[in-house]
């Protein structure tokens, strides 16, 4: 037979009567096929005996319902990244796939769920692809997304199967597609009903299909030494509107080895896999995959078995259809649940059914699915959702005494497993639960505008809530898609806090007469994704003034003119007018005036406070560790995730050094700049 002797633990072979061997990829020791060294060895040896003993045709799929493989084994990467093995290890991966595309036979990958990273590249290195026409099935190569980009032959096949334009698009985006979308770029050559799947790949390979001229012409042209040297250029200058080489360099180094690389496959494939490894070797690469492992972290706080799948929460019951409350049950009843919103007066929730419609009309193409979505989100304007309810959310104005004397009329009506939460940003939990007869099923639930966006959830604890109750939230925000982070119920709670500083000091600079835009351009130099003054424009003038009236005595800042008195008509974004003029959606920045130059210390003006607030926040415990403090402060606020986040930066620069600068702006500008508690935990060395 033709793979006696081999010990194969994660691949399954059979052969067909018709001579077609079928390759089923079945991880042993994972619940998704996740592209292990161990895999790829079996699959060696596999071609090994599949080229001495050629069969008619081979198909490869997977076992696993989930999917076809999610990409590489990125913990194992993590390991040969320690070792510096990352070339050897690009190269026989290269070698692998390689062989896979050179045999003399028909071979065709039987896609369906998710095909990402190296997962996509081993169906590149397949003759044909047929894909599951089922709505889970989705394509990617987005290893952009940590610091590197494909390297195992896929930035190589891709452009010459489907053209550069296309393949670079998927590549520097990192997005993934459809099965539909795959097909109609030539990435797939069939679609298939999932049932179906395997016998359409076996068809497929019986009949030899030839792609269309057109398709094999359009890649043929577009990676020509010539186009290479005109289509490069362009796509740098696409990339430097999102992303600067100093910061993110993978986008740069494919776009420029594959301008460079011609000659043959191997040559093509040296480059890549030296590029690719020079890329893993960096400090972007190293804390973006590191951001990948507490993504994980967050959503596996929920629970990883899935015993209770949501926290036991169907239906969703939300008081106030305001921005906040109306998006949040919006996105809710996106994400499956059934939900109810009540508000005083229909004409109150109107608005709110309104903006999930223009939700759902950009979020879910097929119209069935779209009316079912959006009937699983209903008005209630009598509140009688709350008895069926197992997890009621609060997100009416900011006022103790309406929040608690409402939540004190509706407990009576809560089944006995509901949990109670609120979405206020700066009122103390404890207060709020001090009417309640089971305080110990409150909590907070803290989302960030615009919730259909921003992926993080505070989960706010305070001193008399049952520890249950936290786990049970945090595998709700799975369910909604949301990364939850567990923190203590100060004032500002984790993000607020933190950003707060950065956001004062900004307005505090545009009061002296900086520029607004030269401020902008100083945090967009650190790695911000929005500069801090057209995100105080996009959050809102008058929230901002709100978070101010709680936070800056706490913390013993002064309030700026900026976020002092707010005109009612200029609260930035949503006004068309705020600290800047807001056209179509975006900020209109005024040029900076002939000569101008900023100040050599703006960017420690306004990163620095950030910094001395993170360190404050991990001395207090409002956060169980530091990596929970980077994870909830990248994902809350967007810093600069090529960083790391705030407390990997401090290790990065020195807290001794950065304690110096701060010391040094104090003497220019005042205490606000002194260093807070906590600069010197080990944490921090």
């Amino acid at each position: 037979m033709r793979f006696d002797g081999l010990a194969l633990r994660h691949w399954h072979a059979q052969t067909r009567p018709d001579g077609i061997l079928v390759l089923t990829l079945d991880r042993a020791d994972a619940p998704v096929n996740a592209v292990s060294q161990a895999v790829l060895d079996e699959l060696d040896a596999m071609l090994e005996r599949i080229v001495v003993e050629p069969p008619k045709a081979l198909v490869i799929h997977s076992g696993k319902p989930g999917g076809f493989a999610p990409g590489a084994d990125v913990k194992e990467f993590q390991s040969f990244d320690a070792k510096g093995r990352i070339e050897d290890v690009l190269r026989r991966g290269q070698a692998i796939y390689q062989r896979l595309a050179c045999l003399p036979l028909p071979t065709v990958a039987a896609i369906h769920g998710h095909c990402m990273g190296g997962g996509a590249e081993l169906a590149l290195a397949c003759r044909y692809r047929v894909a599951s026409s089922a709505a889970s099935t989705r394509i990617a190569l987005p290893e952009i997304k940590l610091g590197i980009y494909p390297g195992w032959g896929g930035s190589v096949r891709l452009p010459r199967l489907i053209g550069a334009a296309a393949a670079m698009d998927l590549m520097l985006s990192g997005r993934s597609v459809s099965a539909k979308a795959a097909l109609a770029m030539g990435l797939v050559d069939k679609l298939a009903d999932p049932d179906l799947l395997l016998d359409v790949a076996v068809h497929l390979v019986g009949r030899r299909v030839q792609r269309p001229f057109k398709t094999r012409a359009l890649a043929w042209a577009t990676n020509t030494w010539a186009a290479r040297q005109i289509l490069a250029p362009m796509l740098v200058k696409q990339v430097a509107r999102k992303a600067r080489k100093e910061h993110y360099p993978a986008p740069y180094a494919l776009i420029a080895t594959w301008q460079r690389s011609g000659g043959g496959m191997s040559a093509r494939l040296r480059a890549e896999a030296r590029s690719v490894a020079k890329l893993a070797r960096t400090d972007t690469a190293r804390n973006l995959v590191r951001i990948f492992f507490l993504m994980d972290r967050l959503k596996n706080l929920g629970g990883k078995d899935g015993a209770t799948k949501n926290g036991g929460i169907e239906n969703v019951h939300v008081v106030g259809a305001g921005v906040m409350g109306g998006d949040i049950a919006a996105w809710c009843a996106f994400k499956g649940f059934e939900v109810t919103l009540q508000d005083r007066e229909m004409r109150y929730i109107e608005p709110a059914l309104q903006r999930a419609d223009a939700l759902y009309a950009k979020k879910i193409k097929d119209d069935t699915q779209r009316t079912q979505t959006r009937a699983r989100l209903r008005a209630d304007v009598g509140g009688a959702g709350v008895a069926k309810a197992q997890l009621v959310i609060e997100a009416i104005f900011e006022n103790l005494q309406a929040k608690q004397e409402l939540l004190a009329g509706i407990e009576p009506q809560l089944l006995p497993e509901a949990i109670v939460t609120s979405n206020t940003s700066s009122i103390r939990l404890a207060q709020i639960g001090e009417k309640l007869a089971r305080p110990q099923h409150l909590a907070g639930l803290h989302y960030f505008n615009p919730v259909a966006q921003m992926p993080l959830v505070e989960i706010v604890r305070h001193p008399r809530m049952d520890a249950a109750i936290e786990q049970r939230l945090a595998a709700f925000c799975r369910g909604i898609d949301k990364l939850p982070i567990p923190v203590a119920g100060t004032p500002g709670f984790l993000v607020n806090r933190v950003l707060f500083p950065y956001l004062l000091e900004a307005a505090t600079a545009y009061a002296e007469g900086i520029p607004g835009v030269a401020i902008d351009k100083a945090a967009l130099r650190f790695g911000m994704p929005m500069g801090p003054l057209e995100l105080i424009d996009t959050v809102g003038l008058d929230v901002g003034a709100s978070v101010v009236k709680e936070l800056a005595p706490f913390l013993g800042l002064e309030v700026p003119a900026a976020l002092g008195a707010v005109e009612p008509d200029k609260r930035g974004k949503k006004d068309g007018q705020g600290i800047y003029k807001w056209e179509n959606g975006k900020a209109v920045k005024p040029a900076l005036p002939a000569g101008y130059s900023a100040p050599d210390d703006l960017e420690d003006r306004l990163i620095l406070p950030l910094l001395n607030e993170a360190v404050a926040v991990l001395h207090a415990g409002v956060v169980d560790d530091a990596d929970l403090l980077d994870a909830g402060v990248i994902f809350g606020t967007g810093f600069a995730p090529f960083r790391g986040g705030p407390i990997t930066h401090i290790r990065k620069v020195g807290a001794d050094a950065l304690i110096g600068r701060l010391q040094a702006l104090q003497a220019l500008y005042g205490p606000r700049f002194a260093p807070r508690p906590g600069w010197d935990c080990p944490t921090l060395r």
